[in-house]
């Protein structure tokens, strides 16, 4: 058996993967659009989708389904260490579409990002938990006044810390937010720079099995771990890349069927993809294998709810209207490949 690839390592190489420049507009965004007229798949072999995806994500799933064969049009696949800067990227045309966490698109919303919210995804928030070392004396939430806490600034663990502090009665003001992306994050932390991790699979997944680490709280139940569908103004307008769209989401839906469907071969699958040793990649996919579900008004709501905290905390400036940033021009062709977590 091959020697399992350190986190270090892992994160290592995630951060030396390119961050696509571009900062996002501040021009006011105009709502979800009327989408153009659907063009044959027969007529897009000369398009390409560009795909943002972080590590494991995206472009492993597609290729060990087989939902990349004999596709009608190409994808190409650039990585990112998080979600906000695909959020940027896509503003800024590098690329089509992302999958991020809940986080991200509020921050895009907050900034009059030129994208679009045309996907849901359940994540069930396992994986995005709020570490400290096995040592350390905090216990919970309520113990970090005063406590410095290394995460990733827009992400999903970036939220999920907010909610928490305010559920504990305090705010960003009385605790240090140090806003690192993983791989800085990580070193932080193990040299005990930071009390505290906020990170998300397979990060998580990796520092609980290689690291002495202790989980004093998940997002589950306390957010809406969900993820979401992320596609470029510039796309949703393309009467072509919006057709591509359309087939590539019902393709990556079917994949996640198939991954929920066979989850030892997926893990299999995914660790080796990434460099993962079998045990993190069953453990992270295990839980955090995000089943597409309905971007609905409760959910919706759920992400302005959170907005509206961000403003409050003052960690954005004012609270964006989330609904102008949500398309459901695919929720008929997506509806059939829902699947209800509740119900498994």
């Amino acid at each position: 058996m091959p020697r399992p690839r350190p986190i270090v390592v892992l994160l290592a190489a995630l951060t030396a993967l390119s961050l696509l420049a571009g900062c996002v507009s501040r021009e006011e965004s105009s709502g979800a659009q009327q989408a153009p007229e659907t063009v044959p798949l027969s007529e897009l072999a000369g398009v390409t989708l560009h795909i943002g995806d972080q590590k494991g994500g995206t472009q492993a799933l597609l290729t060990a389904a087989g939902a990349l064969e004999n596709l009608p049009y190409a994808v190409e696949f650039s990585t990112f260490t998080s979600g906000p800067p695909q959020i940027e990227a896509a503003t800024a045309g590098k690329i089509d579409f992302a999958i991020t966490g809940n986080t991200p698109p509020i921050f895009g919303a907050a900034s009059n990002a030129k994208v679009k919210i045309v996907s849901a995804y359940d994540g069930g928030g396992f994986g995005d938990q709020i570490l400290v070392h096995a040592d350390s004396p905090l216990q919970s939430i309520g113990d970090l006044r005063g406590k410095s806490i290394a995460v990733a600034k827009g992400s999903s663990a970036h939220g999920h810390t907010l909610v928490q502090l305010d559920r504990a009665g305090l705010t960003p003001a009385d605790v240090k937010l140090v806003f690192l992306q993983p791989a800085d994050a990580l070193s932080a932390f193990t040299q005990r720079r930071v009390d505290v991790w906020a990170v998300w699979d397979p990060y998580t997944a990796q520092a609980e099995t290689e690291l002495p680490v202790r989980s004093i709280a998940r997002a589950t139940g306390v957010t809406n771990g969900a993820g979401f569908g992320v596609a470029a103004d510039a796309a949703l307008a393309d009467p072509k890349r919006n057709s591509a769209l359309s087939d590539l989401l019902v393709r990556y839906a079917k994949a996640v069927r198939w991954a929920h469907d066979n989850p030892d071969e997926w893990a299999t699958r995914y660790g080796e993809d990434v460099g993962l040793d079998p045990e993190v990649a069953k453990l992270a996919q295990g839980r955090s294998l995000r089943l597409p579900f309905d971007l609905s008004d409760q959910l919706v709501a759920s992400e302005q709810e959170m907005a509206d905290l961000f403003a409050k905390s003052q960690q954005i400036a004012s609270a964006p209207d989330f609904s102008r940033w949500v398309d459901r021009r695919y929720g008929d062709v997506l509806a059939p490949l829902y699947i209800d977590r509740n119900k498994e």
